[in-house]
């Protein structure tokens, strides 16, 4: 089995629909910072999730802490957005015993950085 993490950090620095595509299960659901409901399937989260790499993922983007247990993982980040707002966040990764990421939740903070991250988050969402 692949180390989920291992290829998220991979995907991060070299985004790829086919790598995520292979990260990701089929029933894998995606929780929002700024989306009430969670996004249940592989099309939405893979929406999501390049989505977020397109705004988020610029060159000051890094993974500052890696907490892990069983099949799940935190993983803290930070990054400066294009107009200078730092945001700050945690990736919730779980995955099931194939190694595929079975669910993924995005907590940003401060509130000034997750309402710049939510119109980005909707241009790149359209786009």
């Amino acid at each position: 089995m692949t180390d989920p993490i291992a290829a998220w950090h991979a995907y991060m620095h070299a985004p790829s629909a086919a790598a995520l595509d292979a990260m990701l299960a089929e029933d894998v659901v995606f929780h929002s910072p700024a989306v009430h409901t969670p996004q249940v399937g592989k099309a939405v989260t893979m929406k999501y999730l390049t989505a977020a790499a397109q705004v988020l993922g610029r060159d000051d983007f890094t993974y500052i802490g890696d907490w892990r247990a069983g099949r799940s993982a935190v993983l803290e980040f930070t990054c400066t957005l294009a107009d200078g707002i730092k945001v700050d966040g945690v990736d919730i990764i779980g995955w099931n015993a194939e190694g595929r990421i079975t669910s993924f939740k995005v907590m940003i903070r401060p509130m000034k950085g997750l309402n710049a991250v939510v119109p980005l988050m909707a241009a790149a969402l359209s786009g």
